[in-house]
């Protein structure tokens, strides 16, 4: 078993775990809802900015629970 990553390393700056798994979690809120207008299927939804933060932080916490957290 790996141990949990305490911070990441990039470039001599040490950022935390949970900072990366946001960033990650944001790129891919940007993708899914790029994805969902290309195919007009945000047209579905009541207010698609709220659904844009909700992918945000479902994203975030599944890649911050299984990627990071693995």
């Amino acid at each position: 078993m790996l141990p949990i990553p305490h911070e990441f390393a990039i470039g001599g700056v040490y950022l935390p775990p949970l900072l990366i798994a946001a960033i990650l979690g944001v790129l891919g809120a940007i993708l899914s809802a790029r994805l969902l207008n290309r195919y007009r299927l945000s047209r579905y939804f009541f207010y698609p900015p709220v659904v844009m933060l909700a992918m945000m932080a479902i994203y975030t916490v599944l890649i911050g629970t299984f990627i990071i957290g693995s």
